[in-house]
């Protein structure tokens, strides 16, 4: 996920989206309400489809696409990836300040569908007679509550969630005497880690780390550190309640203090590798989802042994349910499609359980689905690559990301705060997340 040119461009691509709302928007009625009489035209109906550029997802695309084109003459679906030189949300935003959007795409990042809204992009989909009671006959219970709009509306169809866990070298862990079962407490994993921090060819100095976590003060990248730990934390709360930054608490301040902990001790590199620092075993640990395992069983040299556990979480909730990030994508209709009723026809072809069980083998990432596990129809999809059940059973305990506008310049506030604190050592963890609230709620109180 590509998301650092989106930080650079946001603002100005933004500034222009939000120049169209005004035409975009129909008094009275949802955007896209005016294109409902397009839908019963006579003759075939193409629809528009954008998918992930992810090599998996595309071949998934492709196959149900292919499926429905088979099905359904009287609707065509064109397919088309999205561009793999951009972010998903950067190429969206540009075609919704172009009005080029698709009719759907399949690959919304949560996060910015507050900044999509503002600029009459998307659907609102709850004027489908039956969109509320399909999701919920879908998802498990709690999810689609998370993806409501701030105007009471639904703008998005959830579709996926792939849990981070904590993927650990069972080798290293072996041979330094390490249960991974005790990888589930901060002082469980700190303790793992002053044994398998080490300088491994005796020349002075260290080579093999605990962990490896991103140095760079990039804003997206906390959904991979700070904020995957806070989840676990604190039961799965977001950072903002009430649009009020919420995380300056026990949880917050003391999954810095890991964090911050993990740098000064010397348990992660302050530095930057080329390639795969976990394939290349330089680290026991690595934050990542389950679109890790097919590249892993790609890529893993001979003999390489792996597997995942739950995040750390604080000692005094060793035992609990263990909450995570959820790294959503879901699935969206743009105000701009001529046929909105064909296209949610489509998405839900695409949210079927069998394209659903399909999604799991094809990609190793996980749907949202009430009772995946017990499913029979993912089954084989589990069978051929064991380790998915573990992202499974995770699944039932994530979250996304806060749905605000200015999710940017909140986790850039985080990221800041990240570096001086974690990183530098220059901040203890506590007026961090001091001075990271303050920023948060200046800039909160600007929407």
């Amino acid at each position: 996920m590509n998301r650092s040119r989106f930080a650079a461009t946001f603002r100005t691509v933004a500034l222009a989206i939000l120049a169209l709302a005004a035409s975009l928007l129909f008094a009275g009625s949802p955007p896209g309400a005016a294109c409902w009489a397009a839908a019963g035209a006579r003759g075939q109906v193409q629809l528009d489809f954008w998918c992930s550029s992810n090599p998996y997802e595309i071949e998934f695309a492709r196959a149900v696409v292919e499926k429905w084109n088979r099905t359904r003459s009287d609707i065509r679906v064109k397919l088309q990836p999205l561009p793999a030189s951009r972010s998903t949300e950067e190429a969206l935003l540009a075609a919704i300040a172009a009005r080029t959007t698709p009719d759907v795409c399949a690959n919304i990042y949560p996060g910015v569908v507050t900044q999509f809204v503002a600029a009459g992009g998307l659907y609102r989909m709850d004027s489908f007679p039956d969109f509320v009671s399909f999701m919920r006959r879908r998802l498990p219970d709690g999810i689609l509550e998370q993806y409501r709009s701030s105007n009471g509306h639904y703008y998005q169809a959830p579709w996926k969630s792939n849990p981070l866990m904590l993927a650990y070298n069972a080798g290293m862990l072996r041979a330094a005497g390490v249960d991974p079962a005790s990888l589930a407490s901060y002082s469980g994993f700190l303790a793992a880690a002053a044994k398998l921090t080490c300088d491994t060819n005796r020349d002075g100095r260290t080579d093999q780390w605990m962990i490896y976590l991103n140095i760079e003060p990039i804003w997206w990248q906390r959904f991979f550190d700070f904020y995957t730990l806070y989840a676990a934390a604190s039961g799965g709360r977001t950072l903002i309640e009430n649009n009020r930054a919420a995380f300056n608490n026990a949880a917050g301040v003391g999954a810095m203090q890991f964090l911050s902990d993990l740098f000064r001790l010397g348990y992660a590199p302050k530095s930057a590798f080329p390639g795969d620092v976990f394939l290349q075993q330089k680290v026991a640990t690595v934050i990542t989802g389950p679109f890790a395992v097919p590249f892993y069983e790609s890529m893993k040299p001979k003999e390489f042994e792996y597997d995942f556990v739950p995040m750390p979480m604080p000692d005094s909730l060793r035992g609990s349910e263990v909450w995570t990030y959820g790294d959503p994508k879901n699935i969206g209709i743009f105000a701009t499609s001529k046929h909105p009723k064909e296209a949610w026809e489509f998405v839900k072809f695409i949210l079927s359980e069998e394209n659903d069980a399909l999604f799991l083998e094809m990609t190793s990432q996980i749907p949202y689905r009430r009772d995946l596990e017990s499913s029979p129809a993912f089954a084989s999809a589990v069978q051929k690559l064991p380790m998915l059940a573990r992202f499974v059973r995770q699944a039932r305990f994530t979250c996304g990301a806060d749905n605000v506008r200015p999710l940017v310049e909140v986790y850039d506030a985080i990221a800041q705060e990240y570096q001086y604190c974690a990183v530098l050592g220059r901040e203890s963890a506590t007026s961090a997340m001091e001075i990271a609230e303050e920023k948060v709620n200046e800039i909160l109180s600007d929407y």
